[in-house]
Formats: structure tokens, C-alpha cells, sequence
């Protein structure tokens, strides 16, 4: 059984039913999962780093007859596109959290009782009031540790009695560890991370409510897409919804058709399950 390297540097055996489970659940068609699997296993080879894998599997799928179902499968990647500074991801747990109604703002700068704060995310919703950390890694197996936790804590402690907060979130595009989780947990904070908890995690949220940033998209630039972030466009359903969010990249009318076809693919639900 060949071994393959995970981005926190852990040896396991190669899983076909792990590489199955990720191609199904981006919607890739039954035809094509099998078909990609298959290439997989041709190129496999001891200790493959799992970054090979999946450079694998996205030039399978760009080279196939639906090649943007490539964008549907980098969601976790394209969440790491959302920097360097963090600022954009900031904004998408934002527009998150104004999925579920609640009124948001970022990056405010609030004097404690005690030291000045700048909070990532403010969102209120009636008496619901909260005071969220982004916590954005661009490095794959970065995780974040009980430290997290424990100074967003501090920052809520400072915070809650002034401006009448009365909940705080910690929310991360990667993983927690262990410690972290238990922490949160035991000083009532609530913790969701790319696949925490079980029901309800980031990536659920996400593939649940579509709302599947903009770094998918392969119809645009890099540089692109920054402009839109920097005008805090970070949603492929807000291009579909608000095609004037499109005007500030002056695109010609068929790449700007290219762009709308590419967003409404990643943001339609896909069922492709046996």
C-alpha cells in the first residue's frame, strides 16, 4: 500500500475512498469520478505529498468535458486565497454571517476597559450581539492553538460589558487543535473551523448556503480578483446577483459571459451521489 505525506507532515496509507469522497462532494458527475480515480492510482508513487495529489486531480478535472468543475473542487485552496493580509476573509465571514440576517462590521477598533482592540467581525442580529475572530492561515496543516482561543477570550472579557456583547465566536479558513476546541468549549466561546464541528463546520456552511468565494474562479486573474475583494465583492452568488459588481474590471462582454457561466456552475447544487 503506497503512503501519502499530509500537509502537517503525517504518513497514512493512500485512501480511495477518501479521494472518492472529495471528488463526490464537489459535485464532480459519476462518469468523471471514476475516471479521475482512476488517473490517480496511475500516478501514485511512495510517500506522495498530498498537494501532488491534488495537482493531480484538478488538471484531470480542467482537461475533462466540464472543466470547471475544477473551481467546485478547490474550495479549501481557494479559502487560502482570501489573503495574504486576512482582510478579505474577514469580510467573507462577514457576508457569512449576513446569510443568517445578522447586521456585520469589520475591522472595528474598540477601547476596552483596560487596552484598545481591533475586532475582525462585529455581528448583531435583535439582543444577539457578537464579538467574532477571523483567524486566517495561508499555509496548508497550520492549525490554531489553545493560544487563539485564549487571547480572543481576553479581548471578549474586555469588551462585553461596554459594548453589550454577549457571545463570542472564533471562526478559522483551517483546523483547531484538540486543546484549542476544549478550551472554547469550557469558557462558552464557539469555536467553527474548516471541519469542526461536525455538523455546522466552515466548510458545510459554505457548500450549504453557496456561498463559494470568489477566489474559485479560474475566469479571472489574480490580480482580478484582489480588485474585487478590495471593493469587498467575495461571493461568486453576489457577481450572479449584482452584475454591476462586475463593472470596475471594464471586461470584454464575452469573458464577462465566461465569468457569469464559470460563477453559476461553482454556485449550483451538484448531486452527483450514487
Amino acid at each position: 500500500m503506497v503512503n501519502v505525506i499530509k500537509a502537517d507532515g503525517k504518513v497514512e496509507p493512500f485512501s480511495e475512498e477518501k479521494v472518492l469522497h472529495s471528488i463526490k462532494r464537489a459535485g464532480v458527475p459519476l462518469d468523471l469520478q471514476k475516471a479521475v480515480l482512476q488517473t490517480i492510482k496511475s500516478k501514485l508513487y511512495e510517500n506522495i505529498p498530498t498537494h501532488d495529489i491534488y495537482s493531480y486531480i484538478t488538471d484531470a478535472l480542467s482537461q475533462s468535458e466540464e472543466p470547471y468543475s475544477k473551481a467546485r473542487y478547490s474550495l479549501k485552496q481557494s479559502i487560502m486565497l482570501l489573503g495574504p493580509t486576512g482582510y478579505p476573509f474577514e469580510d467573507f465571514i462577514g457576508r457569512v454571517f449576513q446569510e443568517y440576517n445578522y447586521t456585520t462590521q469589520t475591522r472595528q477598533v474598540l477601547m476596552g476597559k483596560c487596552v484598545t482592540h481591533e475586532i475582525d467581525v462585529v455581528a448583531q442580529k435583535g439582543k444577539s450581539k457578537i464579538l467574532i475572530e477571523a483567524k486566517f492561515h495561508n499555509t496548508p496543516g497550520a492549525r490554531s492553538d489553545v493560544q487563539v482561543p485564549l487571547y480572543v477570550n481576553s479581548r471578549y472579557q474586555d469588551l462585553k460589558e461596554k459594548y453589550k456583547f454577549n457571545e463570542v465566536w472564533l471562526v478559522t479558513n483551517t483546523k483547531a487543535t484538540t486543546d484549542a476546541i476544549a478550551y472554547a468549549e469550557c469558557a462558552g466561546m464557539k469555536i467553527v473551523s474548516w471541519n469542526y464541528p461536525e455538523k455546522g463546520s466552515l466548510r458545510d456552511i459554505i457548500e450549504e448556503r453557496n456561498l463559494h468565494p470568489i477566489t474559485m474562479l479560474s475566469t479571472l486573474s489574480v490580480q482580478q480578483k484582489a480588485h474585487l475583494m478590495a471593493n469587498h465583492t467575495v461571493i461568486c452568488s453576489d457577481i450572479l446577483d449584482q452584475e454591476d459588481s462586475l463593472s470596475i474590471l471594464s471586461l470584454p462582454l464575452d469573458i464577462k459571459k465566461e465569468v457569469l457561466l464559470e460563477a453559476s456552475y461553482i454556485t449550483k447544487n451538484h448531486d452527483h451521489t450514487e
